[in-house]
């Protein structure tokens, strides 16, 4: 089920910026206040993945890019561009709802996309869970 929900152009550009030119760590998304189109709510080059954790709201859902650097067994380091569909239990169902039916506009509009991850609760997103998801297939 779509929304019709439109992706801000702006939406395209920032992605483009992270993933060629490293110019950003990670983009957050929303909805705009009209709930018409996905919009940048936030961008960011902090290094440390908590304070990306902690830009995620408690109680309203997000969707975020984030270029996830990793070590491989063995050496060498990786990254992947990891999408995440931020949905947190204390979010109201109708925004729950819409988010979730306007993920894939976003979604297929981010093409280079290496993992995806669904959080509901932080534990969810943590550094360690999403290491997990990464290093498979190494």
């Amino acid at each position: 089920m779509s929304s019709g929900v439109g992706v801000n152009p702006e939406c395209l550009e920032v992605f483009q910026s992270l993933k060629l030119n490293k110019k950003h760590k990670y983009i957050i998304y929303k909805l705009s206040s009209d709930n018409t189109e996905v919009v940048v709510d936030k961008t960011s080059d902090a290094q440390d993945y908590d304070t990306f954790t902690a830009d995620l709201p408690e109680t309203s859902p997000r969707w975020a890019v984030y270029d996830f650097a990793f070590e491989k067994e063995g050496g060498g380091k990786r990254n992947k561009i990891t999408f995440y569909s931020w949905s947190p239990d204390d979010a109201k169902i109708k925004e729950k709802m819409l988010y979730a039916s306007s993920r894939e506009a976003l979604r297929r509009a981010l093409v280079g996309v290496a993992i995806e991850i669904q959080g509901t609760d932080y534990s969810e997103v943590a550094y360690e869970s999403v290491l997990d998801k990464a290093s498979k297939g190494f």
